[in-house]
């Protein structure tokens, strides 16, 4: 698992009640923790399979692919379960019958490519500076 920092500042008012002009800030750091390798696996395979039952194809720019992939992988380690990042629509009959967030395309959608696999090394390649 690798952690990456950056930093930022939280604003905070001292207990000893200071007026708000003078309000004190301090550093904070966040870590973005990517998911775990045998995660991203699970779900690199999983992907391939259901793109091979259901007819549908990966995204013709891979990186799009290998982003929604990691981020399967990232809930199924943060939340324990793959939840798809495009549960937020609000139409869920139309969610149940296209894939919004570009992982399975059908043929005759123009972003459809023609794979229906991709190597770990993709998903490290095309996430490598993200």
């Amino acid at each position: 698992m690798s952690l990456q920092a950056s930093s930022s500042y939280a604003v905070g008012i001292s207990s000893f009640g200071s007026p708000p002009c003078c309000v004190r800030q301090s550093p904070v750091i966040r870590a973005k923790v990517e998911p775990s390798e045998k995660s991203v696996e699970i779900m690199r395979k999983f992907s391939e399979q259901y793109a091979r039952k259901s007819g549908t194809y990966f995204c013709v720019d891979k990186g799009v692919t290998s982003v929604v992939i990691k981020g399967l992988a990232d809930h199924k380690d943060s939340l324990g379960a793959p939840l798809c990042p495009c549960r937020h629509y609000d139409d869920k009959a139309a969610e149940r019958k296209e894939c919004h967030c570009m992982l399975f395309l059908t043929p005759d959608n123009d972003f459809a490519g023609q794979d229906q696999a991709i190597s770990l090394e993709e998903i490290r390649e095309s996430t490598a500076n993200m």
